[in-house]
């Protein structure tokens, strides 16, 4: 058995931040086990055509690891992963990393206080402290469509792109319309014969604004002292701004409705296509996407939007409620992750023999979604309402991060076994988070979406300000946790 301090479930960018700050703060005695083959999380999974952030570069990075030379204002998948793997090495969280170690279980053991975890090929690691680092996007969502299994031809998820797959001249049809078909439609549109979009509800969708930096802004932001510091600032205090439309006053997104239809209009001219396309409920009720590119190809002629429901597939093609069947030759999933019904990724047991996959049956909650009663010395990046609908989640990881420091210092000045947060603290939270949820554009925008569990509870997005959170989580409440002191 390997035994560390701190061990690290997961190696994209909340196992990296967690990683590169264990450093810095002179902690040494980590690990960072992902079951993938280095580190970079959904930037290392997710290499479809056109896959890039939809957060601005300069937000969309550590504040601790600025890059002044992003080639654009919405960072290319590859360049992402570059800078991931070059803060890995900056920071030297690289000798920590344990790759294809996927995790199969993790139990806490009350009589000695520390964490258990087993892996798939039967190594075993003890840890005081566990961060569960697994991303709150990390499942892909395939669904449930009669026949999906027979299909003849290739098939696969946005998230498992087979490059070896050679999509020219193919008839192809993409399932859904949300963030990452808005990305591969456009990539794909060139290449293949025929292109089937179907959609079941039309996103709302504004203009993009990507664009190259130009050779003397890169220098600039090198070069001038606190340029880019003011730059990242700018970035992220108008996107604060969006914030108040969506948890305070939901009416604003109304008006922002106009500009997504302006958008529409001016790029697709057929009125028939437009009605098919426009939004039936109110802007941010579901993820607002940016795009200057998916509406063109969408009206390319080769290109048909498909709105009746599936009905099922077959080994030749799709059915649709319309009784038409669509002949094709591949099929590309962008239908998304399991992101509200949240799960444990593998079996966790905490104090008494608890079970977290039982404890969230009825939905996910945490205390700062960092936190879960009854699991001593276990922390969440981007667990519970985390998630935003406006801003970077580099911030919100950086501030559980800071947080997760925080409760580890407790542990080693205070000689603490382990810290567990009271089950009062945790609803108390979760009450004032839910109320604060009712106000907002995802409970009043008239629609559900991936954000919501089955019974409509949002456990996925936070329902304020970032520097709100930020604010909450700058250091731990010791009188929200039940402490083990260390026998003497």
């Amino acid at each position: 058995m390997e035994d560390v301090e701190v061990l690290i479930i997961g190696g994209g960018l909340g196992g990296l931040c967690m990683g590169a700050q264990l450093e810095r703060a002179g902690v040494e005695d980590f690990l960072i086990l992902e079951r993938g083959d280095g580190l970079g999380g959904t930037w290392r999974v997710n290499t479809y055509p056109g896959a890039a952030c939809d957060v601005p570069s300069h937000l969309y990075s550590f504040s601790f690891a600025p890059k002044p030379d992003w080639s654009r204002r919405y960072a290319p998948q590859a360049e992402i992963l570059d800078y991931i793997e070059g803060c890995a090495e900056r920071f030297g969280v690289g000798p920590h990393v344990r790759a294809h170690t996927e995790v199969t279980d993790a139990a806490f053991d009350e009589a000695t206080g520390r964490w258990r975890v087993q892996t798939g090929d039967g190594r075993r690691f003890g840890a005081a402290v566990v961060v569960l680092a697994t991303g709150g996007l990390s499942r892909p969502r395939v669904p449930r469509i009669p026949g999906l299994d027979t299909f003849a031809g290739p098939v696969m998820h946005s998230a498992g792109w087979r490059h070896d797959l050679d999509l020219d001249g193919l008839r192809v049809g993409v399932v859904g319309t949300g963030a990452s078909a808005i990305q591969v439609v456009p990539g794909i549109v060139d290449r293949v014969g025929q292109l089937l979009v179907f959609q079941r509800t039309p996103p709302w969708i504004l203009p993009r604004g990507d664009r190259a930096f130009t050779a003397i802004e890169r220098a600039a932001l090198e070069r001038i002292l606190g340029l880019r510091w003011l730059y990242r600032q700018w970035i992220y205090w108008t996107t604060e701004l969006a914030a108040l439309a969506f948890v305070r006053f939901p009416g604003l997104l109304r008006w922002a409705g106009h500009w997504g239809t302006a958008h529409l209009h001016r790029q697709i001219e057929d009125p028939a296509l437009r009605r098919a396309l426009t939004p039936g409920y109110t802007m941010g009720c579901k993820r607002i996407l940016l795009s200057d590119d998916y509406y063109p190809a969408l009206a390319s002629e080769h290109t048909a939007l498909v709105t009746s429901p599936i009905e099922a597939i077959d080994v030749a093609g799709v059915c649709t409620a319309d009784g038409v069947h669509h002949p094709l030759d591949a099929l590309i999933l962008c239908t998304g992750f399991h992101a509200a019904e949240q799960m444990a990724p593998f079996p966790i047991r905490g104090r008494a023999g608890r079970s977290l996959s039982e404890v969230w049956a009825s939905g996910a909650s945490a205390y700062l979604g960092t936190a879960v009663h009854g699991f001593p010395n276990l922390f969440l990046l981007v667990g519970p309402n985390t998630g935003l609908g406006h801003s970077s989640m580099i911030f919100v990881i950086e501030s559980q991060v800071r947080f997760i420091l925080g409760a580890l210092d407790a542990l080693r000045r205070r000689d603490l076994v382990w810290m567990d947060v009271r089950s009062g603290a945790q609803e108390r939270f979760n009450r004032w988070l839910q109320r604060r949820m009712g106000r907002t554009v995802w409970q009043q925008g008239g629609c559900r979406s991936w954000y919501q569990t089955s019974d409509g509870r949002n456990t996925t997005l936070w329902p304020g300000f970032t520097f709100d959170f930020a604010r909450r989580t700058r250091r731990p409440r010791l009188a929200d946790f039940e402490l083990r002191a260390r026998s003497p």
